[in-house]
């Protein structure tokens, strides 16, 4: 394999020289096909290419980390695609749904089935068949769904404690319920993954002290004493610790903490809240476009137009967008956001999304229609179900900034309120570490980003590149205290 690369290396650097008449290469000819091959799913070629322009135009060292960018993100596909057919199929049959080639035809019409053609094989994405379930649950097979929904354990267990809230909420319109944890976060770089001898720098989740529903925030241990906490004001809090790697021998790096979250809700349906200040910087942020995800497409508009209009109130636009994503955009498992150009379009034209590509839709929506809101997220936290989790804020004048979850689903109550509780609030198990996307990262993170957006699971790289998802694991344990 390594002789047919350089042969190719070869062929493609001549190429490009006998279409110089100085004998110089175009480099930006070069970039060019990169750019084709990768989105033709050509990952071999572009990988030559890519070397090409590392030998070749030394002098454009810009043009060598596009396409060093491209490679690595490439590479983060192949991770996403890595089924065959044969897989998919193998796993599709375990959830005993009958199915033949005629309907798996109609599945991929509908565009409920995951794939891309990398190196001329047809790839599935690994969650293919777990999304195309939850998919035809959704459009097919409603009462399924429902029954389904009804009997789960966590969402049982979330309508319970929501019920809870409300009632607090009646008394107090600051937090109510607060829930004591002490957290415990571990990440364990592989061995070798860096060279011996070299500095791994590591970012890891911290919470913000921001933020009325998450107090008494207090540091108990980390793995290394010279560590550096960002500024709360960072948009992603994190600690920042270093480490040396050391041959055959993995590196790990932990925290661990203790905080105070709790619940809120309040009842939109028994207030009006005021008339918002136009002019205010607050509104002008908070109603902005920012790019690429949080964007006032055609098709966004012209969705958000027909679901309410412009003579409804900040809270009715609120509930009636709240209510069109419960109808039209179920949650599905996402291929990894830096592998994705432009995460709204996509959950636009495929009419799913998990709990960050619903946000950036649900957040584009409300600002197009006037209504200020903000990016929140870090962790969802409840006893055995824990997880990575997105949601946002609303702003309401006379209110201030209101929780709001849009993918979490309509609640199985007949009492309004309970059944729209994530409208306009939020449980008490929650770990808040971002409060808007895509921010430096304290102190800057000099390579490529795993994930560009939104900071979870933490980041880790060395002097010679950044060390993706596959090269670390991530823990986290949960101590629920009394106190």
């Amino acid at each position: 394999m390594r002789i047919n690369g350089l042969l190719t290396t070869g062929i493609i650097l001549a190429a490009i020289l006998s279409s110089c008449s100085s004998g110089k290469p175009d480099c930006s000819i070069l970039i060019s096909r990169a750019e084709t091959e990768y989105n033709d799913g050509n990952f071999l070629k572009l990988s030559e290419i890519a070397d090409s322009i590392r030998k070749v135009c030394p002098e454009e060292p810009d043009l060598f980390r596009k396409a060093d960018s491209l490679v690595q993100i490439s590479e983060r596909i192949r991770l996403d695609f890595s089924h065959s057919e044969e897989q998919f199929l193998k796993r599709f049959e375990s959830y005993k749904i009958p199915f033949n080639d005629s309907i798996l035809d109609i599945w991929n019409k509908k565009k409920w089935i995951e794939w891309r053609m990398i190196d001329g094989e047809k790839k599935y994405f690994n969650r293919a068949a777990s999304n195309l379930r939850l998919l035809r649950l959704f459009y097919e097979d409603n009462e399924e769904q429902i029954l389904e929904n009804s009997r789960d354990p966590e969402m049982m267990e979330r309508l319970r404690h929501t019920k809870k809230i409300i009632a607090e909420s009646k008394r107090s319109s600051e937090p109510v319920f607060p829930v004591n944890m002490k957290i415990t976060y571990i990440i364990a770089v592989d061995a070798d993954a860096v060279p011996d001898g070299e500095t791994i720098r590591c970012w890891m989740p911290f919470p913000k002290e921001s933020h009325p529903r998450q107090q008494k925030i207090e540091l108990l241990s980390v793995s290394d004493p010279n560590y550096i906490i960002s500024p709360d004001s960072a948009i992603h809090r994190t600690i920042y610790i270093e480490n040396t790697a050391r041959k055959g021998i993995g590196t790990e790096f932990m925290i661990s903490f203790r905080y105070q979250s709790s619940g809120r809700y309040i009842d939109l349906n028994s207030i009006k809240t005021g008339q918002y200040d136009k002019s205010s910087v607050l509104y002008k942020i908070y109603t902005s476009e920012e790019l690429p995800n949080i964007r006032f497409s055609e098709d966004i508009r012209r969705v958000a137009d027909s679901i309410a209009s412009a003579n409804d109130s900040p809270e009715q636009i609120v509930g009636k967008v709240y209510l069109w994503f419960k109808e039209n955009i179920p949650w599905t498992g996402a291929l990894e956001y830096s592998t994705m150009e432009n995460i709204p379009d996509y959950v636009m034209e495929h009419r799913r999304g998990d709990c960050g590509m619903q946000t950036f839709v649900y957040m584009s929506m409300l600002r197009y229609k006037g209504i200020p809101v903000r990016w929140q997220s870090g962790w969802k936290v409840p006893p055995g179900h824990k997880n990575l989790h997105d949601w946002c804020e609303v702003y309401y004048e006379g209110l201030g900034w209101v929780p709001s979850d849009i993918s979490y689903d309509l609640q199985y109550s007949d009492n309004k309120n309970l059944k729209e509780f994530f409208k306009s609030g939020i449980d008490s198990y929650r770990l808040i570490v971002n409060d808007g996307v895509a921010g430096k990262l304290y102190p800057e993170k000099i390579h490529l980003r795993s994930e560009p957006y939104d900071f979870q699971r933490g980041e880790v790289e060395w002097n010679g590149g950044n060390l993706y998802f596959d090269k670390w694991n991530y823990s986290m344990d949960i101590e629920y205290l009394a106190e």
